[in-house]
């Protein structure tokens, strides 16, 4: 399958260091995040990736360049104007015609690639989300009343939610959902599909997923390269 990587984003969440790199060439222990996951789609049979790409792009494309040094094609898109989550892959529709993935370019993960679009293929869906649990801890005291009377209180409790990882499967016929050349979100592509009843499908991961946008994961993921699992983790992204 093709892949696209989606590297246009400014990295707020990890602001001051985004202000030199953008978040995707985030260094984990000696390598840029964007690099393990290149390796990673090409371990699992991914070799036509398109980058998008806006905030300090032309960076990337240093860094990355044709793909050659990873067996792999990469072609690029370059955002004038911010396009958000999902608007920029409108400027692939002609190259985008068969089923396809899209992975945030912040997300180092064990799914099994192979395992995920089968599981796609046989839900005949436009798209598949996959997903993990995570527990949010929450700041504040949780109250539940009935007529102004409480009748539970939590403090500050964990709880735990299906998320997205940031990485889904897709068919060209999502791209109608997608406007031209304007912001359109991962949120906004949801709502439009469901309210036009549209069935979206899940994938449950119960593997290793990390967010690398977050300060608590890109922490993690230091200390994980660090005390050499990380090659463990490279491993394991191949089973």
């Amino acid at each position: 399958m093709k892949g696209v990587i989606q590297c246009g984003g400014k990295g707020m969440r990890l602001r001051p260091y985004t202000m030199v790199l953008p978040k995707p060439l985030m260094p984990v222990g000696s390598k840029p995040v964007l690099e393990l996951l290149l390796k990673w789609l090409r371990r699992n049979g991914v070799q036509e990736v398109y980058i998008t790409t806006g905030y300090l792009g032309h960076l990337i494309r240093t860094v990355c360049g044709d793909g050659r040094q990873w067996g792999m094609s990469i072609r690029y898109t370059e955002e004038l104007e911010p396009l958000g989550t999902v608007g920029a892959l409108r400027l692939l529709r002609e190259e985008l015609d068969e089923t396809f993935l899209v992975i945030n370019g912040d997300v180092l993960t064990d799914l099994n690639l192979d395992a995920f679009s089968g599981f796609h293929r046989r839900q005949e869906t436009l798209l598949t989300i996959a997903t993990s649990r995570r527990a949010i801890q929450t700041d504040f005291g949780i109250i539940e009343e009935t007529d102004n009377r409480v009748t539970r209180f939590q403090e500050k409790p964990t709880l735990t939610h299906l998320v997205s990882m940031g990485v889904y499967c897709m068919e060209p016929g999502i791209l109608d959902y997608i406007p031209d050349g304007v912001p359109f979100g991962f949120d906004n592509l949801m709502s439009c599909m469901l309210a036009a009843r549209e069935p979206v499908s899940i994938f449950q991961h119960g593997g290793l997923w990390l967010d690398i946008g977050r300060v608590d994961d890109f922490q993690k993921v230091q200390e994980m390269a660090w005390d050499e699992q990380w090659p463990t983790f490279e491993t394991r992204a191949v089973a």
